[in-house]
């Protein structure tokens, strides 16, 4: 566990008193998996594991289904009120994980934006990604943002916004069409 980071362990505190307030007394980890510190380039921020053993599979089913809606609740819960009132540079990211779920789907998404960004290259134009959530679509961002050749940005409203890769003009940006 990360005691050093007050913000990670006042995340850890408060997310578990929140899950015992739900009849779920969970155990939770801040320890980001090694994906998260190297292929992922430190994205997610404070990672705050629930231990899967203290939940029944049913419990874990209920987290997970329905594209982990009830995961990304918790994720965006944590990350409402912890960053409520706090100016830009005091806010943390905060990623809530459970039985591998979130590092399995954003070391798809790494791989995703690996395809794309030769898709991209190869032919010149811009690909309009299906619609993401938010962070799985600051994760693209960040994972593209360091190429010199191509350029991201987000089209459309939530909860169809979709993320948009395409090659960097002469300025280094790209021009969103449509």
């Amino acid at each position: 566990m990360d005691m050093a980071n007050p913000q990670a362990k006042a995340a850890e505190d408060w997310l578990k008193s929140v899950l015992s307030h739900c009849g779920l007394p969970i155990s939770v980890s801040t320890d980001p998996p090694e994906s998260a510190l190297t292929r992922l380039n430190h994205f997610g921020g404070h990672w705050l594991t629930l231990n899967s053993g203290d939940l029944s599979p049913e419990q874990v089913d209920v987290f997970l289904g329905e594209q982990a809606k009830v995961l990304d609740g918790f994720q965006y819960l944590v990350n409402a009120t912890l960053n409520l009132g706090q100016d830009s540079a005091s806010q943390a990211a905060y990623t809530v994980e459970l039985a591998g779920y979130r590092e399995g789907r954003y070391l798809a998404l790494a791989q995703m934006a690996e395809d794309v960004a030769a898709q991209v290259r190869q032919t010149g134009e811009e690909v309009e990604m299906s619609p993401l959530p938010p962070a799985e679509r600051r994760l693209i961002h960040t994972l593209l943002s360091e190429s010199p050749d191509l350029a991201t940005f987000s089209r459309g409203q939530e909860p169809q916004r979709k993320l948009v890769v395409g090659p960097k003009t002469s300025d280094g940006t790209v021009l969103p069409e449509g």
